[in-house]
């Protein structure tokens, strides 16, 4: 049975749209590589991209090189690791520091069983969903290991994972970023995440008179939900896909992935 599509905001023709990419446009997977692109989901975000006159960017945690390979053979714009891997751009340098984070963290997961270290080329992350006993113990070694590079790195917990990346960019910054570029410029901006690594880019679009949208916060209409600066919500990411879907004139089923 077909599910009827989430309330969210009336799409307009002048939109310019930003997707986080887990929690959101593919299900929360055991480990970052577990996670499951179904066939229709890079037609969709072409259909998406056409609509909207090209203004729709990935917005992720994940580096480029990755959402390259998932969503292939759709190439949206994108920034990846928070905003701090852009193509075209230069590598930023690492931090002082930087190299000797990896023995401790690695240490750290052998000796928790369940624990997963993810190595981004401007950070690293601790993920403990199969291993949830473990993350206090993420989060104090992320605090500690974040005072020994100069300049710190900046520590974002999350769903069931600890991030360690360098400061200076966020999903916020990069959202205006890409507004100050055509064929962003001059449009309404919406955003869609799942976790507080998204704060700041509900956040941005907010004050730019945008829609942010909370993907998995309880609720659902133009109310922000508790401990979000979201104005609307949806229940979960098959909603949400569902929702892009209609965007896209596209079936209702279109966007479903990795249920």
């Amino acid at each position: 049975m077909t599910l009827a599509a989430p309330r969210l905001p009336q799409a307009g023709p002048d939109w310019a749209l930003f997707l986080d990419v887990d929690g959101c446009l593919v299900d929360i997977a055991p480990s970052p590589d577990a996670v499951v692109v179904s066939p229709e989901l890079p037609a969709l975000l072409e259909r998406l991209t056409e609509r909207f006159g090209g203004a729709l960017a990935l917005v992720s945690g994940r580096p480029l090189a990755e959402l390259e390979r998932l969503f292939h053979p759709a190439r949206p714009a994108a920034a990846g690791q928070h905003g701090l891997e852009w193509r075209g751009r230069p590598p930023l340098p690492h931090p002082e520091g930087f190299a000797a984070l990896e023995a401790p963290l690695a240490a750290f997961t052998a000796a928790h069983p369940g624990v997963l270290l993810e190595r981004k080329s401007h950070g690293f992350a601790l993920h403990y969903r199969a291993a949830p006993a473990a993350g206090a113990g993420a989060l104090a070694l992320a605090r500690r290991l974040a005072g020994t590079t100069r300049p710190e790195l900046r520590v974002m917990p999350g769903k069931m994972v600890v991030e360690l990346r360098m400061a200076g960019a966020d999903k916020g910054t990069a959202i205006r970023s890409f507004m100050s570029t055509a064929p962003f410029h001059g449009r309404v901006p919406v955003f869609a995440g799942d976790d507080v690594t998204d704060e700041d880019g509900f956040a941005m679009v907010n004050a730019m008179g945008g829609h942010s949208i909370r993907v998995g916060a309880t609720g659902i209409g133009p109310q922000a939900a508790p401990g979000t600066a979201a104005r609307w919500t949806v229940p979960d990411a098959p909603a949400f896909r569902r929702w892009l879907a209609g965007l896209a004139g596209m079936n209702a089923e279109a966007g479903g992935a990795g249920t």
